[in-house]
């Protein structure tokens, strides 16, 4: 299974059921070794509203709005999208090589052909965004000296944030609303950035005992401001470093990350855009504690850029964060429980008063490890919106299902 997925699975799982984060299916292939892994899953989601608060003014990915009171229902994809993904690897002329190319299949489709091919309300055969390609890139190095990735992976920053949040075996906010989409939303917007999933020349160092760190160039038009999805002004800089440690009976890891690009928005060209964070995770004996902070300018809370600079070419200050403790119980049973908050500033006074304020959100959960692979959970998630304007919206949901991994 390859790297970043391995971890998404390990930091998700945690003491539920370690063989799952190598559950690859190995193939000799004459040179090569192929590992063909990936997941599968399905929730059951109702989200309740509260009709009396809800709004749609506040500017947010994360609102939603239903004024009849009634709950909404769906079966979708939970925060880590299904997955079939196939690595190859091999050992030539004295470098690791590898390759990895993954799709990612959702299980939602709310048109009448249950497929996609149609959408309500729109001519037949429009198309529907629920079946991705988030990962094609090779891969070269030596353990001597580190290795070079090209192609499309997991963004750097914010990409530990988002692998050591628990609902990356379930849920989190998104659920029940916005079934058309691949996948939930989790923590992201409420707590941190999306990584996103970028075209990148990134370079990793060696683990010197523990340390590694990561630096690389992505795609100049990854970023979004004020609705604008371009950044042509230069490529974009991504980078983190992390320690893991082990002492005794405590296993945990810190790591910082940062990004920065340079947006277009109206007339103004090439403004400058950063977010940093700081983060750690540490368990000991079941118990399993992290916590989570993040800033910056232009970066927007939930999309990196969106709504982070105005059309006068303003910058819009931004931080958030999250902490979350699981516990697994002695039927290894986990047991957790997250809050997060995303906050966005105005420019200057003139701003607009429609734009979000805060994205709040407390998550519960229960994951079950019925077998080696095959995990069911569910969760409670509670989701509050401000806007600056004080618009308010607010909405909580309730996931049972399950997600396996091979």
């Amino acid at each position: 299974m390859n790297k970043n997925i391995k971890l998404a699975v390990a930091g998700a799982v945690l003491a539920l059921s370690a063989s799952a984060a190598n559950a690859g299916i190995i193939i000799p292939a004459g040179e090569w070794t192929i590992d063909i892994n990936g997941n599968v899953n399905a929730f059951v989601n109702q989200t309740n509203v509260d009709p009396k608060r809800a709004s749609s003014s506040t500017g947010s990915a994360l609102a939603i709005t239903n004024t009849t009171g009634s709950s909404i229902k769906s079966i979708q994809t939970g925060l880590l999208p299904s997955w079939l993904g196939v690595t190859g690897k091999t050992r030539q002329n004295d470098l690791d090589v590898e390759w990895t190319i993954s799709l990612q299949p959702g299980v939602s489709g709310d048109d009448v052909t249950g497929d996609g091919a149609t959408v309500s309300g729109e001519p037949i055969g429009s198309p529907r965004q629920n079946f991705l390609n988030r990962q094609t890139y090779l891969s070269f190095g030596d353990k001597s000296w580190g290795s070079i990735k090209l192609g499309k992976d997991l963004g750097i920053y914010a990409s530990d944030a988002i692998l050591n949040d628990m609902t990356l075996l379930g849920v989190g906010s998104g659920g029940g609303f916005n079934s058309r989409i691949n996948s939930t939303n989790g923590g992201i917007g409420t707590g941190y950035q999306y990584a996103a999933w970028k075209a990148q020349v990134a370079y990793t160092t060696p683990n010197f005992n523990g340390f590694q760190a990561t630096v690389g160039i992505t795609n100049p038009n990854q970023n979004a401001a004020a609705g604008n999805a371009v950044a042509q002004g230069r490529y974009g800089l991504e980078g983190k470093a992390s320690y893991a440690f082990t002492a005794n009976d405590v296993t945990g890891k810190v790591w910082v990350s940062g990004a920065s690009y340079s947006a277009t928005t109206g007339t103004y060209n090439n403004v400058d855009t950063w977010a940093a964070d700081i983060g750690v995770n540490v368990n000991v004996a079941g118990l399993g504690l992290t916590g989570y902070y993040y800033g910056g300018e232009g970066a927007g809370i939930t999309f990196f850029g969106t709504d982070g600079v105005t059309t006068a070419g303003k910058k819009r200050d931004s931080d958030g964060g999250y902490v979350q403790a699981t516990y697994v119980l002695p039927f290894k049973t986990k047991i957790g429980a997250a809050w997060g908050q995303s906050n966005l500033d105005k420019a200057d006074s003139s701003d607009t008063g429609t734009l979000v304020k805060s994205q709040e959100r407390w998550t519960v959960g229960a994951y079950h490890p019925l077998t080696k692979h095959l995990n069911l959970v569910a969760e409670y998630s509670d989701i509050k919106l401000e806007s600056q304007a004080a618009a308010k919206n607010e909405y909580s949901n309730v996931s049972l299902g399950a997600i396996l991994f091979f």
